[in-house]
């Protein structure tokens, strides 16, 4: 069906004024200002036209019913238009109505003009259909057929004054009306296209908050994969692997006939275990790490070095750890002690693994603005260029995402960290993180 005047007027690019979800942002003074303009609108059509209606009947005449009836179909075909038109818009009706649109125009037009050759009283009918030429044609089609419209009406004044000039009356009256009509097209088309782009902005904040959304989203995901292979790579991945070295030494000791070595290296199987166990439930609720619950960082490391020495040598290692503190100690930000511990955890489980080392040294400097940390050992080194090549690379074999992770931790705490070595000479992992104003 046709589109109605005023309720769902088409732009010029084909849009048009439905009543949808994008239309709950439409400015409020502008929606108000429409919805006048629409129930005038069709207020004013009934009106004209029950009035011209009424005057045919009283009038008498032959043909009377004739155009009373014609009347009622104008007024269905209109109704019809109408009542369509607004329950598609209202999302109750599938069928686009606004392909017809023309056609109803036509009709609406065509069913007037048949009207006002049979009684002037339907010429005042012409200023709300008007309207609808303003709102259903381009505007040059839409002056073109008002113009016309108003040389009819006149027209049909004149002859049924039965003067031989028409009165100035006659004419300045339907002129002043189009012009009128005219202008007020022009303010509501001003109005709808403020609403429309009101709601293409609206629209497009829409999309763009989604889009923000699914961004942070992702990046929240990210961040969180990463936090657990960091977490992942300096606890679980660290543990078990002396789970492992600790698993073949009490194969060992059992197979040379040492049962208490092998109960012992068993306990350590299960307190590593145990911690590991711990470790994965703290971080998967973001929660720092349990040994760092209840106690300070530099007991933190000393049970750690405590515990490097005893996986060492449960793996008939001869690995000597101590810490030394240099300054007075502080009391650090719990980020801050959660990445000097994790990056204790990693460097000595390499120390323990690959350096062959005899000893390891933890040195944590409080220095009032700023805190170091240095972890170094004595064993055979590595050339880090060559390891980092291999890393990125992808031949390495863990150590390299260690170092990364790593990196990113003291990054993130706007730190710096340095790392020492040759073979042969040994390995120095250097922290610094700074701590703002105290």
């Amino acid at each position: 069906m046709p589109a109605a005047p005023l309720q769902t007027s088409p732009d010029r690019t084909g849009g048009s004024l439905s009543r949808g979800p994008l239309d709950a942002v439409e400015n409020a003074t502008s929606a108000a200002i429409l919805k006048v303009l629409r129930v005038t609108l069709h207020t004013g059509f009934a009106v004209l036209l029950g009035v011209a209606l009424v005057r045919i009947l009283m009038a008498g005449g032959p043909l009377r019913w004739l155009w009373a009836g014609v009347a009622v179909v104008l007024a269905g075909v209109y109704l019809a238009g109408t009542v369509l038109e607004k329950r598609h818009a209202e999302g109750r009706a599938s069928m686009d109505p606004r392909r017809f649109a023309l056609l109803w125009l036509v009709l609406v037009t065509g069913l007037w003009a048949f009207l006002l050759a049979g009684s002037a009283d339907f010429a005042w009918l012409a200023f709300p259909i008007f309207f609808l030429h303003l709102h259903l044609l381009p505007r040059r089609a839409a002056l073109l057929t008002i113009a016309l419209m108003t040389v009819a009406v006149i027209a049909s004044q004149w002859a049924a004054s039965g003067a031989p000039v028409p009165h100035a009356a006659a004419v300045v009256g339907p002129a002043l009306g189009a012009i009128f009509a005219v202008i007020t097209g022009l303010a509501y088309a001003a109005l709808y296209r403020e609403a429309l782009n009101q709601r293409r902005a609206a629209e497009e904040l829409r999309r763009t908050r989604e889009a923000l959304a699914r961004t942070q989203h992702e990046a929240g995901v990210l961040a969180e994969r990463e936090r657990l292979a960091r977490e992942i790579h300096d606890t679980l991945a660290q543990g078990l692997s002396s789970i492992v070295l600790l698993g073949r030494a009490a194969e060992q000791s059992l197979a040379g006939g040492d049962s208490i070595a092998a109960a012992s290296q068993l306990v350590l199987v299960q307190r590593t275990a145990a911690e590991n166990l711990a470790e994965a439930r703290s971080f998967v609720r973001g929660l720092s790490s349990p040994q760092l619950e209840g106690s300070t960082l530099v007991d933190a490391l000393r049970r750690l070095c405590a515990a490097t020495e005893t996986g060492a040598a449960a793996a008939g290692l001869p690995l000597r750890c101590r810490v030394e503190v240099d300054g007075d100690p502080l009391d650090l930000p719990q980020p801050v002690r959660v990445t000097l511990l994790r990056a204790a955890q990693a460097s000595l489980a390499n120390v323990r693994e690959h350096a062959g080392a005899r000893t390891a040294v933890v040195t944590l400097a409080f220095l009032g603005t700023e805190v170091t940390m240095d972890i170094y050992d004595d064993g055979a080194g590595f050339d880090p260029d060559a390891a980092a090549a291999a890393a990125h690379a992808g031949g390495g074999d863990g150590g390299g995402f260690g170092l990364r992770s790593l990196r990113e931790r003291v990054d993130a705490l706007n730190g710096s960290l340095e790392l020492e070595s040759a073979p042969g000479e040994g390995t120095v992992v250097a922290i610094r993180l700074p701590l703002g104003d105290r």
